[in-house]
């Protein structure tokens, strides 16, 4: 029996690299929930503004849901796919009945740090593992979000 995967990576590091996508998997589903929420509800003086980028916000996120559950396949493990499970091991909460603008720009803001977070946090794992392919995902995350919260810090002032 091989001690690597079908992707050449030795399989008790791509067990552990489906764990943490698999916890960051979680957070993006619930994240995702969130700003769709936001979208939804937003009220007051930036609605046209606000409920057009919460838009363009849960659409990336959506891609980004998809990308990481085939890189666990790719690992060669299974995404977690039910939502109560993603409510148990996320560390972004429900946001529910949110309508202010400026609280749910507040949700994003704090949405992308805890994303941004467990990407270093699997970046690093992806590193000591030489998962490229992970990775290289979890920097393009991070570069992207960080411009993000950059530009929403700077919406709130």
């Amino acid at each position: 029996m091989s001690e690597t995967n079908t992707i050449g990576l030795h399989e008790s590091s791509a067990s552990q690299l489906a764990e943490k996508l698999n916890e960051l998997l979680a957070n993006y589903q619930i994240f995702y929930m969130n700003v769709r929420g936001y979208h939804w509800n937003v009220k007051g003086r930036q609605f046209f503004q606000l409920h057009e980028k919460f838009e363009e916000f849960y659409t990336d996120l959506l891609v980004k849901v998809d990308e990481v559950a085939e890189r666990i396949l790719t690992l060669g493990h299974t995404p977690v796919h039910a939502y109560s499970d993603y409510v148990k091991i996320a560390r972004i909460q429900e946001d529910k009945d949110v309508h202010d603008g400026e609280a749910c720009v507040r949700g994003v803001l704090q949405g992308y740090q805890t994303l941004i977070e467990l990407q270093r946090e699997l970046l690093s794992l992806a590193s000591d593992a030489d998962d490229e392919g992970t990775a290289a995902q979890a920097g393009d995350y991070i570069r992207e979000q960080e411009k993000t919260v950059w530009m929403l810090g700077a919406y709130l002032g």
